[in-house]
């Protein structure tokens, strides 16, 4: 089982930026992809990103592609979600999560994933 803890989240005003990390400890698995989703109030958990660990393929939602850059630190075991050009709607509780890969598409739900951080709340002022 892999423990992951957030930080990063914060109030930041449209335009600017803002960026997440997410630590990983325990034990991981062979062809682990790590994701970040996000989730606002009354809505659908919802896909943003992830990063196959073992080469660094990585993969966006529409929504963030652009804006939004996905990367790992090996030595810290550490991912990052560097945001940019921050919208309003971006408002979320962010979530990190650790799963095995299979595919692009399965990697983009939920359900792929069997570990997951507590989340951290962005905030996006207009």
């Amino acid at each position: 089982q892999v423990q992951l803890v957030e930080s990063g989240g914060g109030l930041a005003q449209a335009g600017s930026s803002l960026r997440l990390s997410c630590a990983a400890s325990g034990r991981t698995s062979r062809n682990n992809a790590m994701g970040w989703f996000r989730q606002a109030p009354g809505k659908e958990r919802e896909f943003v990103t992830f990063i196959r660990w073992i080469d660094g393929m990585t993969y966006y939602a529409d929504s963030v592609k652009g804006r939004f850059t996905i990367s790992r630190d090996n030595a810290k075991n550490t991912v990052y979600l560097q945001m940019n050009t921050l919208k309003a709607e971006d408002t979320a509780v962010y979530y990190c999560a650790a799963g095995e890969f299979y595919s692009i598409t399965r990697s983009t739900r939920p359900d792929n994933y069997n570990s997951w951080g507590q989340g951290t709340q962005v905030t996006v002022s207009s």
